[in-house]
Parts: structure tokens; C-alpha cells; sequence
């Protein structure tokens, strides 16, 4: 077994090494790819526009990342994947020969187990939702069966398949040529995230949960992953044996991040769960969103603009991370404050705005 992993390993070693040597002039091409498969993005730029315009799309787009993500600790928990950028200097494979040279980056260093690739589940998922939402969109409504012939049809589908498979194979090879995973990681991410996302088609309780059920749901996934943990280190396995891996092997100690660290994902994934339960049972939203404003294109290109304005500039507050218990309580604070914001204050406030200009133009 583990000559076989060995193998597997010195593959995806390989490759990156291949990918470094004769791709060297799209590094900034592929740390782009990287920053932007970030789940971070989803949060902060596609669930504010996709929410004002089709919000049963975002709510689903948030919990497929969050429940995701929260899936990709559990399984990387599991599997304890080995990373490429400490595994070539640990392993005994290479015994005499030198082993291949591998470069890191600024977004090389993360703490977390390798398998499967976050990016990679991330992105698969949350595309996943968005080309299905676009062809049920487009092919759903009733007069296109009069005004497309089916061939136009069938481009729309080729096109949005194909530029989902093209993100797809630009992230994964981004995440393999800064060394953050081997190959057979990422193809295990967009196999997962494609499957959580496909799963959540069918899962319709999601587009009216109470504030209790978010609640329950929150906290039985802090409490599933923090009963792992403390279960499996009673037992002597620590699941955190990454951190002292991604400390001593990386380049620059100020590329290791403690955001990237396993229980920062999951406070910050379930801030954003607990914040849209908060927002979504809201006066805020009843009055705004389920207003007589809410089917208004004027309120939605506003609540748009103004979320991704405020959440642009919201993004630039960093909690401390000296602190790790400071920085968890509000990293989970910020996170809940964005969907928060979206789904509730920002639309409340561009509601208000808008009905108070029409009684000054009457």
C-alpha cells in the first residue's frame, strides 16, 4: 500500500516539477486561478449578485459550498493526504537520488490535509450550481419551445458545459503547479463537489428553513467535526499533524496562514450559514426582498451594487492572528455579518432609500 502510494505521489511530483519547468511564464496566470477557486469569492462576489436575482440559486449556492467545505475537512480528517511541497522532503523514495526540484509560492503553504482539493471541491460545486441554474433558466421557460429550435439549445448547453470543464482543468492545474496538491487530489475534489452539488438539486427544505433549523444544523456540524477532533485525539491520532509539517517545510514562514487552518474553514463556513438563517428569518428581508420592492430591477442592480461595495471593502478587515482564540470568535463574526448584510440590512436600506425618493416624486 504504501509503495503504491509512494508511486502515486512521485507521479503527481512529476508533474508539478513538468508543469513548473515549462510553464514558468503563466505562474501569475495560475496563482490568479488559485486566489479566485478560493470559497472566500463565492461568499463575498457571486452569492450577493446571484441572491438579488435568483435567490433560490444563492441560498443553494451557499449551502452547497458551506456543507462542501465542511464535508472536504471531514474527508481530508480521514484520509490524511500528504501535500507535494512537504512530502518530497520527507519521503525515503528518492533514497540517493536527489529529489526533483519543486518551487512554492505565496499560496503554496496551506496547513490543512491535501485530499481532496478544497479549490477543486469548492469550484466544481459551486459552478456546478450555477450552469444548472443557467440551463433550468434558459430551456425552462415555456416560450422557448416556440422562439429556439433546438440546436441553439444545444450550443447553450455545449458552451456552459464546456467553460464549467474548462474552469475546472485551470483550477486543478493551479493547484498542482504551486505544489498545494497532487493531481489525484484535485480529480477527487471535483468528483465530491460535483456530487454535493447534485445532491442539493434534490434537497428543497433548504429555500424556507426557520432560524431553528439553522441553528440545529450549525451547530450539529460544529459539533460532529469538534467530537472528531477530541474523539480521535483521546485515541492519540492528532488531526492537526499538518500545521508542524506546513511550518517546517515552508519556503517563507510568513506564506503559513492561520485562515487556512482546518477549524478557521470551519467557523468561518458555519458564520455564513448561521448569518443567511439569521437574514433570511429577518424582518429585514420580509420587509425588503418579499416586499413589493423585491421584484423591482431598480432594487436589485442597487442591492447588488451596494453589496458588492460594502463586502469589497467589509473583506479588507483581517482579524488578528496573534490571538487563535480571537481570531476564530471573529472570523465567525465576519462571516455571518456577510450574508447578514446581503440578505437583510442592504436591502432593507436600498428599500428605504427607494420608497423614500418615490414620495418625493409624488
Amino acid at each position: 500500500m504504501e509503495a503504491n502510494m509512494n508511486l502515486l505521489h512521485d507521479t503527481g511530483i512529476q508533474a508539478t516539477h513538468w508543469l513548473q519547468e515549462h510553464f514558468q511564464g503563466s505562474q501569475d496566470w495560475f496563482l490568479f486561478i488559485s486566489f479566485a477557486a478560493d470559497l472566500r469569492n463565492a461568499f463575498f462576489v457571486l452569492f450577493p449578485i446571484w441572491f438579488h436575482f435568483s435567490e433560490s440559486v444563492g441560498i443553494r449556492l451557499i449551502w452547497v459550498a458551506v456543507i462542501g467545505d465542511w464535508l472536504n475537512l471531514v474527508f481530508k480528517w480521514i484520509l490524511f493526504g500528504e501535500r507535494p511541497y512537504w512530502w518530497v522532503h520527507e519521503t525515503d523514495y528518492y533514497g540517493n537520488t536527489s529529489a526533483p526540484q519543486i518551487q512554492q509560492f505565496p499560496l503554496t503553504c496551506e496547513t490543512g490535509p491535501g485530499s481532496p482539493s478544497g479549490h477543486a471541491m469548492g469550484a466544481a460545486g459551486v459552478y456546478y450550481v450555477m450552469v444548472t441554474a443557467l440551463l433550468s433558466a434558459a430551456m425552462g421557460k415555456k416560450h422557448l419551445a416556440l422562439t429556439w429550435p433546438p440546436a441553439p439549445c444545444r450550443v447553450l448547453w455545449t458552451v456552459l458545459w464546456a467553460g464549467f470543464w474548462a474552469i475546472q482543468v485551470c483550477v486543478c492545474l493551479s493547484r498542482v503547479f504551486i505544489a498545494a496538491h497532487f493531481p489525484h487530489q484535485v480529480i477527487a475534489g471535483v468528483i465530491s463537489g460535483m456530487a454535493v452539488a447534485k445532491t442539493f438539486q434534490h434537497i428543497h427544505f433548504i429555500y424556507h428553513a426557520s432560524l431553528r433549523q439553522y441553528l440545529g444544523i450549525t451547530f450539529f456540524l460544529f459539533s460532529f467535526a469538534l467530537g472528531f477532533y477530541l474523539l480521535l485525539r483521546a485515541l492519540g491520532v492528532d488531526l492537526l499533524w499538518t500545521l508542524e509539517k506546513a511550518q517546517r517545510w515552508c519556503a517563507h514562514p510568513e506564506w503559513v496562514h492561520i485562515d487556512t487552518t482546518p477549524f478557521a474553514s470551519l467557523l468561518r463556513n458555519l458564520g455564513i450559514l448561521f448569518g443567511l438563517g439569521l437574514a433570511h428569518n429577518s424582518h429585514m428581508y420580509l420587509e425588503s426582498c418579499r416586499g413589493k420592492q423585491g421584484q423591482q430591477l431598480p432594487f436589485r442592480l442597487g442591492c447588488v451594487a451596494a453589496s458588492l461595495l460594502i463586502l469589497h471593502l467589509f473583506d479588507a478587515f483581517k482579524p488578528p492572528s496573534h490571538m487563535q482564540l480571537l481570531f476564530y470568535v471573529l472570523s465567525f463574526c465576519k462571516s455571518a455579518a456577510v450574508p447578514l448584510a446581503t440578505a437583510g440590512l442592504i436591502p432593507y436600506c436600498v428599500s428605504q432609500l427607494l420608497a423614500t425618493q418615490d414620495k418625493k416624486a409624488v
